[in-house]
C-alpha cells in the first residue's frame, strides 16, 4: 500500500473525497499547514491534532541542512522525530533552491547551491532529493523539479519544463528502486511516540506500505506548455499530480487562469495538489475548480505579523483602535482564541512583543483555514456552491 484516493461527492467541478495514507485518512479538499523544519511555528503537535490537522507539510531543503536527513531517519523518520502520528507530505526542495537565486547553478545533473545558513556548498539531483525524502519518511513525496521564475520568456519556460520532465523520470526511477528503504519499516526506539492510543487518526504501518511519489507540472504562465507538461507527466505515471511554479509574483487572476487550464489535463481519479497557495478566499476558489490539496505559509506567517483572518475580513491586530476592544477577535469563530481572549488582550500581547501573541494568532489563523475547508467539504457533500465564495 502507498495511498488510496476515492472521490465521494461532487458539486460541479469541486470534489470531496478521501485520501488514505500509511499514517491515516485525509478528507479532501484539504489545507495542509506548513511545518518547514518539522514544526508548525508556535503550535505543538497535540494542539494540531485537536485542531483537526490530518496532514502536515515538511521541507526537504531545510531539514536536509538542519538537523540532517540521517538524524531524522535514525530517530524514526519525521513521524518519530517530531512525534506526529498522522500523514506528512514533503516537498523536494526544488522551490527553495530556486529561490536562492544567486546562490545556485543549474545543470542537467542537478543543482549546485550554497546553504543560506552558512554558505556551505551542496548538490541536489533528482536522485539525491528522492533519497533525502525517503530518509525523512513522509507518506507523500515530490519529484525534483525546476521552478520557472516570473516573468520568463517562452524559451526559458520551455527549457525549465523539459528539464523538469527529465528529472521526473529520474525521480521515479530512483524511487522505484529504493522505495522499500523508508524508515518506518525499521525498528525505532521512538515508535512509542507515534502509536499512542490517544492519537485517534493513527493506524499502524503495514509491512507492505511505501511512500507515494507525486509528479509536478511546470510550464510557467504559458498555457500550451502547461498542457504539454501535464500530459507528459501523466504519461510518466504517478499516483498524484501537483501544479507547481505558481505564486512566484504573477497576478492572481493569471494564477487562476493557469490552474483552471492545467486541471483539464490531469486525471480525474488522482489527487490534484496545488502548491503554495493562498488566502482563505483563494483556497475556496481553487477547491471549487477541483483541486484536492493545498498548502501555504500565509496563515502562520501572517499571524506572526499580526494579520488575522476572520469571517468579517482581515484584522491587523497591531492597530491602536483595538486597544480597548473587549470583543472577541471573530464573533463567528469557535476556536479557543476567540472563545477566551479579547481583541484588546491580543493587541496588548502583540504590542508587548510577547511570544504568546504569535502562538494565539497562529492558532486562530490555522483554525480559520481548517474551518473554512471543513465548510467547503460540507458544501460539496450537500451539492451546493460553497457559502464561502
Amino acid at each position: 500500500m502507498s495511498i488510496e484516493f476515492r472521490i465521494e461527492s461532487t458539486s460541479q467541478r469541486a470534489r470531496a473525497g478521501r485520501l488514505v495514507t500509511p499514517h491515516g485518512e485525509v478528507e479532501t479538499p484539504v489545507f495542509m499547514p506548513v511545518g518547514t523544519v518539522a514544526s508548525v511555528k508556535g503550535v505543538p503537535q497535540d494542539i494540531l491534532e485537536e485542531l483537526g490537522v490530518t496532514i502536515l507539510l515538511g521541507n526537504t531543503y531545510h531539514l536536509y541542512l538542519r538537523p540532517g536527513v540521517d538524524t531524522v531517519r535514525n530517530l524514526g523518520g519525521l513521524h518519530g522525530f517530531m512525534a506526529w502520528p498522522r500523514a506528512i507530505l514533503t516537498d523536494s526542495g526544488g522551490f527553495q533552491v530556486f529561490s536562492l537565486n544567486e546562490l545556485r547553478k543549474v545543470t542537467e545533473g542537478g543543482v549546485t547551491f550554497r546553504s543560506h545558513l552558512d554558505g556551505s556548498p551542496h548538490f541536489f539531483s533528482p536522485e539525491s532529493a528522492i533519497a533525502a525524502q525517503i530518509g525523512l519518511g513522509a507518506d507523500i513525496i515530490m519529484a525534483f523539479d525546476w521552478c520557472t521564475e516570473y516573468p520568463a520568456d517562452r524559451a526559458r519556460t520551455k527549457a525549465s519544463m523539459e528539464l523538469t520532465l527529465r528529472w521526473a523520470e529520474r525521480s521515479k526511477k530512483y524511487f522505484e528502486e529504493h522505495k522499500w528503504e523508508v524508515p518506518w519499516r525499521e525498528v525505532s526506539s521512538f515508535q512509542f511516540l507515534v502509536s499512542s492510543p490517544d492519537t485517534g487518526n493513527w493506524k499502524p504501518e503495514t509491512g507492505n506500505s511505501t511512500q507515494s511519489l507525486f509528479g509536478i507540472v511546470q510550464g510557467g504562465m504559458d498555457l500550451e506548455l502547461r498542457k504539454e507538461s501535464a500530459e507528459r507527466t501523466v504519461e510518466i505515471g504517478f499516483p498524484g499530480y501537483a501544479i507547481g511554479g505558481l505564486s512566484v509574483g504573477e497576478p492572481r487572476e493569471r494564477t487562476r487562469e493557469v490552474v483552471e487550464a492545467t486541471l483539464e489535463h490531469l486525471p480525474a481519479d488522482k489527487p490534484r495538489y496545488l502548491m503554495g497557495v493562498g488566502t482563505p478566499g483563494e483556497i475556496v476558489e481553487y477547491a471549487s475548480l477541483g483541486v484536492d490539496m493545498m498548502d501555504c505559509v500565509l496563515p502562520t506567517r501572517a499571524a506572526r505579523h499580526g494579520l488575522l483572518f476572520t469571517s468579517e475580513g482581515k484584522v491587523s491586530i497591531k492597530q491602536a483602535r483595538y486597544a480597548q476592544d473587549a470583543g472577541p477577535l471573530d464573533p463567528n469563530c469557535g476556536c479557543r482564541v476567540c472563545r477566551r481572549y479579547s481583541r484588546a488582550y491580543l493587541r496588548h500581547l502583540y504590542a508587548s512583543n510577547e511570544v504568546l501573541a504569535q502562538v494565539l494568532n497562529t492558532l486562530h489563523n490555522l483554525s480559520f483555514y481548517l474551518d473554512t475547508m471543513r465548510g467547503v467539504r460540507h458544501s460539496i457533500q450537500l451539492g451546493e456552491e460553497s457559502r464561502f465564495l
